[in-house]
């Protein structure tokens, strides 16, 4: 049996093993575990009590939510283009740029791939190694700007921190990757889906005067939002004009718009996500190396596990059935081993649990 393509798929899973789903506990999707900032539930309630919520159409240009992100971002208005999460966004990125030939570094999320070939883009997987902690600075020949031009590529598409190893490229070696692709007249299309948990290393200050650089971000993740769908990207301000006619209209609605910005305004919580995340993560690594379980040194709100197994998915699958433990399976990473899981941060009853369900296999 094959586990789903993406996390989160509770009620497939509970379905598809006739478990009850409150049995389960979801390791799977990176999503906070202390759920959305209580402003937000606030604000949709509130905005329900408005007729033209519902009956009105969104407002075409997200007006008040790319000044919400562009205060939470620093970044000017003008340079945000906003969507229902992240592949509409990337779309939109390749047709503005006009890519045609793009490096990847792998493992990475699969949606990368997908999109890219729906996009017919010509694709080289660039294999990172477990060996140097699946680093993109990796001091072993050739470089991502090396293979880039060896197979002229016009654009590379990374992520930082990685899915899944959570790996946190330094900012001096993104920099650098900047400057370089920069002089080869090469694009960078970089995921910071998971940069919340450490804002100061985000690139998104220098889109201001690279305009081959554009930088996507996740908002639902980090705010424990997921089911509103939003997601917003920075560029240069011209590259951003062209971006945004790229994405189709009224790329968020109404409801979205309202429970994310309650979300950003919310900074206690951001702060109190990222050092309860930081502690968290810490416990959690360390009660995994009491097991001999190796980890990443991750920098966001997952690790990537490897477990000696000859099944993974047979491991998977006991660890649902037995424990209600449900895990990312790691089979469908390209250049990834099969025997690697990753595993969401939670809160300590949970990542106790988790803990306790893998001593016992």
């Amino acid at each position: 049996m094959i586990a789903p393509i993406h996390g989160g798929q509770l009620p497939h899973i509970a379905t598809r093993f006739n478990i009850p789903i409150e049995r389960l506990v979801d390791f799977s999707a990176n999503i906070n575990p202390e759920g959305p900032p209580p402003g937000v539930v606030e604000a949709i309630r509130h905005a329900l009590t408005n007729p033209t919520t519902l009956t009105a159409y969104p407002d075409l240009e997200s007006t008040a939510l790319r000044t919400s992100i562009a205060t939470y971002a620093n970044t000017p208005a003008n340079a945000i283009a906003v969507a229902n999460g992240f592949v509409p966004l990337l779309e939109a990125a390749i047709r503005t740029l006009n890519v045609k030939r793009c490096l990847l570094p792998v493992p990475a999320f699969n949606e990368y791939r997908h999109t890219l070939e729906r996009n017919h883009i010509h694709i080289e997987p660039y294999a990172l190694s477990p060996e140097v902690n699946f680093a993109y600075d990796s001091t072993d020949p050739p470089t991502l700007i090396a293979r880039a031009i060896a197979g002229h590529h016009d654009t590379i598409l990374l992520a930082n921190p990685q899915n899944p190893t959570g790996v946190l490229t330094p900012g001096s070696t993104m920099l650098d990757l900047l400057h370089e692709a920069t002089a080869n007249n090469i694009r960078l299309l970089i995921d910071e889906a998971f940069m919340d948990y450490t804002p100061t290393k985000s690139l998104i200050p220098e889109t201001h005067t690279h305009p081959n650089l554009v930088v996507f971000r996740s908002v639902t993740k980090f705010h424990g939002i997921p089911g509103l769908r939003a997601a917003y990207c920075v560029s240069h301000p011209d590259t951003s004009k062209a971006l945004t006619r790229n994405v189709p209209p009224w790329p968020v609605t109404t409801l979205a718009t309202e429970g994310v910005i309650a979300a950003l305004a919310d900074q206690a919580y951001a702060q109190a996500t990222i050092t309860l995340n930081r502690t968290r993560r810490t416990q959690l690594e360390s009660a995994l190396k009491t097991l001999n379980i190796p980890t990443t040194r991750s920098s966001a709100n997952y690790l990537l596990l490897k477990l000696s197994t000859q099944s993974p998915e047979q491991l998977w699958e006991h660890l649902i059935q037995q424990h209600g433990i449900v895990l990312r399976l790691c089979t469908n990473y390209e250049s990834l081993p099969p025997t690697y899981f990753r595993a969401a941060v939670r809160n300590e009853q949970d990542n106790a649990r988790l803990i306790a369900a893998l001593a016992l296999v």
